[in-house]
């Protein structure tokens, strides 16, 4: 008998809700999308927030289109983005908005903690990069802000704890989103009671953790009938990397969307001072692995440019930059600048001006600017991982809707002079999917959920062509990083 399931992928810009079939008897698994939807940021007094209600009405039409075909769910899981959160009252109601991760309530606030706690110590037992944004400084920008909430509020959940929480009733704090807080130690897998005590009774708020692949509740169907909510990984890379088909020592991946997730797979964190140097993060993964990773700004860059010209689609501009000079004008796509620009076409062309390139005008120039820049800051983190490592990587496998990028593709083969390997495009929703199927006991662990990747999922292999005064280039980008800005990131 078919198992269905729905597994809801939220990103920055978009959700879907995913109907997947999978059949033990051979393997076979369909995907079929129920519903997409737009999400981005909204201004609400005073700060850039998520609409966390009209995604959970988009999230319930998504499971009604399915109901009303007919299907009988037999598990839902949703996975997100990290960091954000939504506070709730003892009454389990909403307090104030799901303030996103790109507002700038957070300024100065990294500072504020490291006087109570060194950026070592806090490196040392969280293994997380310095982000502005990353949860611990989230809170403490409440309680700077809304001191007076601190009474009212009961608890903490981060955003896909809850909209699962909508759907069941159910409190829960899920293991691998839960790590890219900075306030998980990265040894114990737990909260850090020294870093959770620098929050005062705010730590008070922070749920018990919970491993993906528990059954959280149960959600009632339009019909009536009840079906499992199953925890995913619910931190879209961490869904994202139970998917990717890696094999054995030397691959490495990138989960290509917005963000550039770059890392490798280890059953250990790295959090020694080397490490720390290069702002490596440690977070939690499926089946007790840890993904080690940096975070590039990824293709928001293009995003951002497209807006200039809406007359031209992604494809067109990609198109566009393929024919344009290679390596004509670069970017440190990490710097602050890019973060959340009223214009992103004016903020590369600054930067440019600034760092004395010339300034690119076309879009062929601008989106050519952003493509090279980008496969030099893989590769620069590439070779990053290999030094704290020691271990070579000869593979690369790209997953994520980015992955259909061929020109970035290649790019990413010459530059990073590795043999690259593309897909699956829906690694978030596969990872999700393929997690439910070991909660409900058909897939048995990390290596089952791949094998059934691979079986279902076209893969391209592209190897690595020559190119004229790669070194330089990449001397070039990396004069560029050493005097660019505080890195951040998704």
């Amino acid at each position: 008998m078919p198992v269905n399931i729905a597994a809801i992928d939220l990103g920055a810009s978009s959700g879907r809700v995913i109907w997947a079939t999978y059949d033990e008897s051979d393997g076979k698994l369909t995907m079929q999308e129920m519903h997409r939807f737009a999400n981005g940021m909204v201004h609400r007094h005073g700060q850039d927030c998520w609409d966390i209600e009209d995604l959970l009405q988009n999230i319930l039409q998504g499971l009604t289109n399915i109901d009303a075909n007919g299907i009988r769910l037999d598990s839902i899981g949703i996975d997100s983005w990290g960091v954000d959160f939504v506070l709730l009252d003892k009454h389990g109601e909403r307090l104030g908005e799901a303030v996103a991760y790109r507002d700038e309530r957070t300024t100065g606030v990294p500072e504020q903690i490291m006087q109570r706690m060194s950026a070592e110590t806090i490196y040392q037992r969280t293994g997380i990069q310095f982000l502005k944004f990353n949860s611990l400084y989230q809170i403490q920008a409440v309680l700077n802000a809304q001191p007076e909430w601190l009474p009212r509020v009961e608890r903490l959940l981060l955003i896909p704890d809850y909209l699962h929480y909508r759907l069941t009733g159910k409190f829960s704090c899920e293991y691998t989103n839960a790590s890219t807080s900075q306030l998980v130690n990265a040894h114990t897998r737990d909260w850090d009671p020294e870093l959770v005590a620098l929050l005062g009774q705010a730590g008070a708020w922070l749920q018990p953790l919970t491993p993906p692949g528990t059954t959280l509740g149960e959600w009632t169907s339009p019909s009536g009938y009840s079906t499992r909510v199953i925890l995913p990984a619910t931190h879209d890379t961490g869904s994202a990397i139970v998917a990717t088909p890696l094999e054995g020592a030397g691959a490495a991946y990138i989960s290509s969307g917005t963000w550039s997730l770059v890392g490798v797979e280890r059953r250990t964190p790295l959090t020694g001072a080397e490490a720390q140097a290069i702002n490596l993060t440690n977070e939690g993964g499926a089946d007790g692995t840890c993904r080690v990773l940096k975070n590039v700004m990824g293709l928001w860059l293009v995003q951002g440019l497209q807006k200039q010209w809406p007359e031209l689609d992604f494809v067109t501009l990609t198109a566009m930059a393929d024919q344009a000079t290679p390596f004509g004008f670069l970017i440190q796509p990490n710097d602050d600048r890019f973060l959340n620009p009223p214009c992103m076409r004016m903020a590369i062309q600054e930067y440019c001006r600034e760092t004395g390139q010339g300034i690119p005008q076309t879009p062929a120039e601008l989106v050519r600017c952003v493509l090279d820049s980008l496969a030099l800051c893989y590769d620069e983190v590439l070779r990053e991982i290999e030094s704290v490592t020691g271990e070579r990587i000869h593979t690369l496998h790209i997953v994520g809707g980015g992955s259909k990028n061929r020109v970035l593709n290649h790019l990413c083969a010459d530059i990073c002079q590795r043999t690259v390997v593309t897909g699956p495009v829906e690694a978030s929703a596969l990872g999700n999917i393929g997690w439910q199927l070991k909660g409900l006991g058909i897939l048995t662990d990390l290596e089952d959920v791949r094998c059934m990747v691979r079986r279902n999922t076209p893969l391209e292999t592209l190897f690595p062509r020559e190119v004229p005064n790669l070194s330089e280039q990449r001397k070039r980008f990396a004069a560029l990083c050493t005097d660019s800005h505080i890195e951040r990131t998704h």
